[in-house]
Protein backbone atom coordinates (compact mmCIF):
# COMPACT_ATOMS: atom_id res chain seq x y z
CA UNK A 1 0.00 0.00 0.00
CA UNK A 2 2.87 2.37 0.79
CA UNK A 3 4.41 1.76 -2.63
CA UNK A 4 1.06 2.45 -4.32
CA UNK A 5 0.65 5.76 -2.45
CA UNK A 6 4.20 6.78 -3.40
CA UNK A 7 3.49 5.99 -7.08
CA UNK A 8 0.30 8.02 -6.91
CA UNK A 9 2.16 10.97 -5.43
CA UNK A 10 4.80 10.61 -8.17
CA UNK A 11 2.09 10.88 -10.84
CA UNK A 12 0.40 13.90 -9.27
CA UNK A 13 0.67 17.20 -11.11
CA UNK A 14 2.79 19.78 -9.31
CA UNK A 15 2.80 23.56 -9.65
CA UNK A 16 5.27 23.33 -12.53
CA UNK A 17 2.54 21.68 -14.63
CA UNK A 18 0.13 24.61 -14.27
CA UNK A 19 1.63 26.73 -17.13
CA UNK A 20 1.43 23.74 -19.48
CA UNK A 21 -2.22 23.14 -18.59
CA UNK A 22 -3.05 26.82 -19.08
CA UNK A 23 -1.26 26.93 -22.44
CA UNK A 24 -3.06 23.77 -23.57
CA UNK A 25 -6.40 25.34 -22.62
CA UNK A 26 -5.39 28.50 -24.49
CA UNK A 27 -4.43 26.52 -27.62
CA UNK A 28 -7.38 24.09 -27.64
CA UNK A 29 -9.96 26.42 -29.30
CA UNK A 30 -7.50 27.24 -32.09
CA UNK A 31 -6.78 23.55 -32.72
CA UNK A 32 -10.54 22.93 -32.92
CA UNK A 33 -10.88 25.80 -35.41
CA UNK A 34 -8.04 24.35 -37.48
CA UNK A 35 -9.84 21.01 -37.55
CA UNK A 36 -13.09 22.59 -38.75
CA UNK A 37 -11.69 25.13 -41.21
CA UNK A 38 -8.38 23.79 -42.54
CA UNK A 39 -7.56 20.19 -41.67
CA UNK A 40 -10.80 18.79 -43.08
CA UNK A 41 -9.78 19.98 -46.56
CA UNK A 42 -7.24 18.42 -48.88
CA UNK A 43 -5.13 21.58 -48.74
CA UNK A 44 -4.66 21.19 -44.97
CA UNK A 45 -4.74 17.43 -44.54
CA UNK A 46 -1.06 17.40 -43.58
CA UNK A 47 -1.70 19.70 -40.61
CA UNK A 48 -2.37 17.08 -37.90
CA UNK A 49 0.69 15.11 -39.00
CA UNK A 50 2.87 18.21 -38.74
CA UNK A 51 1.46 19.18 -35.34
CA UNK A 52 1.97 15.70 -33.92
CA UNK A 53 5.49 15.27 -35.27
CA UNK A 54 6.48 18.83 -34.25
CA UNK A 55 5.35 18.23 -30.66
CA UNK A 56 7.27 14.95 -30.67
CA UNK A 57 10.41 16.74 -31.91
CA UNK A 58 10.09 19.38 -29.18
CA UNK A 59 9.68 16.66 -26.57
CA UNK A 60 12.72 14.92 -28.04
CA UNK A 61 14.97 18.00 -27.59
CA UNK A 62 13.51 19.28 -24.31
CA UNK A 63 16.50 18.07 -22.29
CA UNK A 64 18.93 19.83 -24.63
CA UNK A 65 16.88 23.02 -24.42
CA UNK A 66 16.95 22.90 -20.62
CA UNK A 67 20.65 22.07 -20.48
CA UNK A 68 21.69 24.84 -22.89
CA UNK A 69 19.11 27.40 -21.91
CA UNK A 70 18.99 30.37 -19.56
CA UNK A 71 15.90 32.55 -18.95
CA UNK A 72 15.39 34.92 -21.85
CA UNK A 73 15.11 38.67 -21.72
CA UNK A 74 11.79 39.68 -20.07
CA UNK A 75 11.54 42.65 -22.41
CA UNK A 76 11.89 40.49 -25.54
CA UNK A 77 9.50 37.90 -24.12
CA UNK A 78 6.93 40.55 -23.23
CA UNK A 79 7.19 42.21 -26.65
CA UNK A 80 6.76 38.85 -28.38
CA UNK A 81 3.70 38.05 -26.27
CA UNK A 82 2.09 41.43 -26.87
CA UNK A 83 2.49 41.18 -30.65
CA UNK A 84 1.44 37.53 -30.73
CA UNK A 85 -1.63 38.05 -28.57
CA UNK A 86 -2.58 40.98 -30.79
CA UNK A 87 -2.55 38.69 -33.83
CA UNK A 88 -4.36 35.97 -31.89
CA UNK A 89 -7.17 38.20 -30.58
CA UNK A 90 -7.70 39.92 -33.94
CA UNK A 91 -7.72 36.61 -35.82
CA UNK A 92 -10.04 34.99 -33.28
CA UNK A 93 -12.43 37.95 -33.24
CA UNK A 94 -12.69 38.30 -37.02
CA UNK A 95 -12.31 34.61 -37.92
CA UNK A 96 -8.93 34.97 -39.67
CA UNK A 97 -7.56 31.52 -38.94
CA UNK A 98 -4.12 32.33 -40.38
CA UNK A 99 -3.60 35.27 -38.01
CA UNK A 100 -5.04 33.31 -35.09
CA UNK A 101 -2.66 30.40 -35.57
CA UNK A 102 0.25 32.77 -36.24
CA UNK A 103 -0.49 34.48 -32.93
CA UNK A 104 -0.60 31.15 -31.12
CA UNK A 105 2.70 30.11 -32.73
CA UNK A 106 4.31 33.39 -31.71
CA UNK A 107 3.04 33.03 -28.15
CA UNK A 108 4.52 29.51 -28.06
CA UNK A 109 7.91 30.81 -29.19
CA UNK A 110 7.75 33.64 -26.65
CA UNK A 111 6.94 31.17 -23.87
CA UNK A 112 9.87 28.95 -24.85
CA UNK A 113 12.11 32.01 -25.04
CA UNK A 114 11.14 33.00 -21.51
CA UNK A 115 12.41 29.64 -20.24
CA UNK A 116 15.51 28.94 -22.36
CA UNK A 117 16.50 32.14 -24.19
CA UNK A 118 17.53 32.89 -27.75
CA UNK A 119 20.79 30.93 -27.82
CA UNK A 120 19.18 27.60 -26.91
CA UNK A 121 16.37 28.21 -29.39
CA UNK A 122 18.86 28.86 -32.19
CA UNK A 123 20.75 25.70 -31.28
CA UNK A 124 17.56 23.63 -31.57
CA UNK A 125 16.09 25.69 -34.39
CA UNK A 126 14.59 22.97 -36.55
CA UNK A 127 11.71 21.75 -34.32
CA UNK A 128 10.68 25.36 -33.74
CA UNK A 129 10.79 26.20 -37.45
CA UNK A 130 9.02 22.97 -38.38
CA UNK A 131 6.18 23.79 -35.96
CA UNK A 132 5.56 26.93 -38.04
CA UNK A 133 4.18 24.78 -40.87
CA UNK A 134 0.93 24.48 -38.91
CA UNK A 135 0.21 28.14 -39.75
CA UNK A 136 -2.11 27.98 -42.79
CA UNK A 137 -1.20 30.48 -45.52
CA UNK A 138 -3.91 33.10 -46.22
CA UNK A 139 -6.25 32.26 -49.07
CA UNK A 140 -5.25 35.35 -51.08
CA UNK A 141 -1.61 34.33 -50.85
CA UNK A 142 -2.40 30.79 -51.97
CA UNK A 143 -4.49 32.12 -54.88
CA UNK A 144 -1.61 34.28 -56.08
CA UNK A 145 0.85 31.42 -55.70
CA UNK A 146 -1.26 28.69 -57.29
CA UNK A 147 -2.44 30.71 -60.32
CA UNK A 148 0.69 30.15 -62.46
CA UNK A 149 0.96 26.53 -61.29
CA UNK A 150 -2.66 25.82 -62.22
CA UNK A 151 -2.09 27.30 -65.66
CA UNK A 152 1.16 25.36 -66.14
CA UNK A 153 -0.19 21.93 -65.14
CA UNK A 154 -3.35 22.55 -67.18
CA UNK A 155 -1.32 23.38 -70.28
CA UNK A 156 1.05 20.42 -69.94
CA UNK A 157 -1.80 17.98 -69.24
CA UNK A 158 -3.87 19.23 -72.17
CA UNK A 159 -0.96 19.12 -74.61
CA UNK A 160 -0.02 15.60 -73.49
CA UNK A 161 -3.55 14.23 -73.78
CA UNK A 162 -4.10 15.90 -77.16
CA UNK A 163 -0.91 14.29 -78.43
CA UNK A 164 -2.35 10.80 -77.82
CA UNK A 165 -5.71 11.57 -79.42
CA UNK A 166 -7.90 12.53 -76.45
CA UNK A 167 -10.46 15.18 -77.57
CA UNK A 168 -9.60 17.87 -75.05
CA UNK A 169 -9.49 21.65 -75.17
CA UNK A 170 -8.38 24.25 -72.65
CA UNK A 171 -9.41 27.79 -71.85
CA UNK A 172 -7.34 29.08 -68.96
CA UNK A 173 -7.67 26.43 -66.25
CA UNK A 174 -10.98 25.07 -67.59
CA UNK A 175 -10.60 21.78 -69.47
CA UNK A 176 -13.23 20.42 -71.86
CA UNK A 177 -13.01 16.72 -72.66
CA UNK A 178 -15.78 15.35 -74.89
CA UNK A 179 -19.02 16.68 -73.31
CA UNK A 180 -17.48 17.21 -69.85
CA UNK A 181 -16.04 20.41 -68.41
CA UNK A 182 -13.40 20.23 -65.67
CA UNK A 183 -11.94 23.01 -63.56
CA UNK A 184 -8.34 22.66 -62.37
CA UNK A 185 -8.72 23.76 -58.76
CA UNK A 186 -6.09 24.61 -56.15
CA UNK A 187 -5.94 20.99 -55.03
CA UNK A 188 -4.70 19.98 -58.49
CA UNK A 189 -2.25 22.83 -58.95
CA UNK A 190 0.62 21.29 -57.01
CA UNK A 191 0.85 23.91 -54.27
CA UNK A 192 -1.11 21.91 -51.69
CA UNK A 193 1.09 18.89 -52.24
CA UNK A 194 4.14 21.13 -52.30
CA UNK A 195 3.52 22.48 -48.79
CA UNK A 196 2.91 19.05 -47.27
CA UNK A 197 5.76 17.41 -49.17
CA UNK A 198 8.20 20.14 -48.16
CA UNK A 199 7.30 19.86 -44.49
CA UNK A 200 7.42 16.07 -44.34
CA UNK A 201 10.62 15.98 -46.42
CA UNK A 202 12.30 18.40 -44.01
CA UNK A 203 11.17 16.24 -41.10
CA UNK A 204 12.63 13.17 -42.80
CA UNK A 205 15.91 14.93 -43.59
CA UNK A 206 16.24 16.21 -40.03
CA UNK A 207 15.80 12.76 -38.52
CA UNK A 208 18.06 11.01 -40.99
CA UNK A 209 20.73 13.66 -41.61
CA UNK A 210 20.69 15.67 -38.40
CA UNK A 211 19.36 18.84 -40.10
CA UNK A 212 22.22 19.42 -42.56
CA UNK A 213 20.72 22.60 -44.01
CA UNK A 214 22.70 22.66 -47.28
CA UNK A 215 21.64 19.12 -48.13
CA UNK A 216 18.10 19.89 -47.00
CA UNK A 217 17.84 22.89 -49.34
CA UNK A 218 19.05 20.86 -52.31
CA UNK A 219 16.55 18.07 -51.65
CA UNK A 220 13.68 20.47 -50.97
CA UNK A 221 14.43 22.25 -54.26
CA UNK A 222 13.95 18.89 -55.96
CA UNK A 223 10.61 18.43 -54.17
CA UNK A 224 9.11 21.23 -56.30
CA UNK A 225 9.31 19.47 -59.71
CA UNK A 226 8.27 16.17 -58.08
CA UNK A 227 5.11 17.77 -56.65
CA UNK A 228 4.24 19.46 -59.94
CA UNK A 229 4.87 16.29 -61.96
CA UNK A 230 2.70 14.27 -59.56
CA UNK A 231 -0.15 16.72 -60.00
CA UNK A 232 0.16 16.65 -63.79
CA UNK A 233 -0.22 12.88 -63.59
CA UNK A 234 -3.20 13.37 -61.29
CA UNK A 235 -4.97 15.67 -63.75
CA UNK A 236 -4.31 13.23 -66.60
CA UNK A 237 -5.77 10.36 -64.56
CA UNK A 238 -8.87 12.35 -63.61
CA UNK A 239 -9.43 13.48 -67.19
CA UNK A 240 -9.11 9.91 -68.45
CA UNK A 241 -11.48 8.63 -65.76
CA UNK A 242 -14.03 11.31 -66.65
CA UNK A 243 -13.66 10.71 -70.39
CA UNK A 244 -13.99 6.92 -70.03
CA UNK A 245 -16.49 6.47 -67.17
CA UNK A 246 -18.26 9.79 -66.84
CA UNK A 247 -18.23 12.78 -64.53
CA UNK A 248 -19.62 10.90 -61.52
CA UNK A 249 -16.60 8.59 -61.42
CA UNK A 250 -13.98 11.21 -62.22
CA UNK A 251 -15.22 13.68 -59.59
CA UNK A 252 -16.34 11.16 -56.99
CA UNK A 253 -14.40 8.96 -54.60
CA UNK A 254 -11.63 8.33 -57.11
CA UNK A 255 -10.88 12.07 -57.21
CA UNK A 256 -9.77 12.05 -53.57
CA UNK A 257 -8.17 8.61 -53.89
CA UNK A 258 -6.03 9.76 -56.81
CA UNK A 259 -4.79 12.72 -54.78
CA UNK A 260 -3.85 10.52 -51.82
CA UNK A 261 -2.10 7.90 -53.93
CA UNK A 262 -0.09 10.46 -55.86
CA UNK A 263 0.90 12.30 -52.68
CA UNK A 264 2.26 9.07 -51.22
CA UNK A 265 3.98 8.27 -54.53
CA UNK A 266 5.61 11.72 -54.59
CA UNK A 267 6.77 11.24 -51.01
CA UNK A 268 8.30 7.87 -51.90
CA UNK A 269 10.06 9.53 -54.83
CA UNK A 270 11.56 12.06 -52.40
CA UNK A 271 12.84 9.20 -50.24
CA UNK A 272 14.28 7.46 -53.32
CA UNK A 273 15.90 10.68 -54.47
CA UNK A 274 17.45 11.13 -51.03
CA UNK A 275 18.81 7.61 -51.16
CA UNK A 276 20.43 8.21 -54.54
CA UNK A 277 21.71 11.69 -53.66
CA UNK A 278 23.22 10.58 -50.36
CA UNK A 279 25.35 8.01 -52.23
CA UNK A 280 27.28 10.79 -53.97
CA UNK A 281 26.95 13.48 -51.31
CA UNK A 282 26.97 12.36 -47.72
CA UNK A 283 25.50 15.24 -45.70
CA UNK A 284 27.17 16.38 -42.53
CA UNK A 285 25.79 14.71 -39.45
CA UNK A 286 24.17 11.80 -41.29
CA UNK A 287 23.53 8.78 -39.14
Amino acid sequence: MTAIREDARGLSLGPEAVPYILFAAFAAPTVVSLGHQVWNKESGAHGPIILGTALWLLWRVKDELKANGVPGSPILTGLGLIVSLGFYIFGRAYDFISLEVLGLYGACLSWIHAHVGVRAMLKEWFPLLYLGFIVPPPNWFMDELTAPLKLFVSTVSTDGLSAVGIPIAREGVVLTVAEYTLLVEDACSGMNSLVGLTAISLFYIYLLHNASWRYAMVLVAMVIPIAIAANIVRIVILVLLTYTYGNAVGQGFLHETAGMILFVTALLLVFLLDNLLSRVWRPEGSK
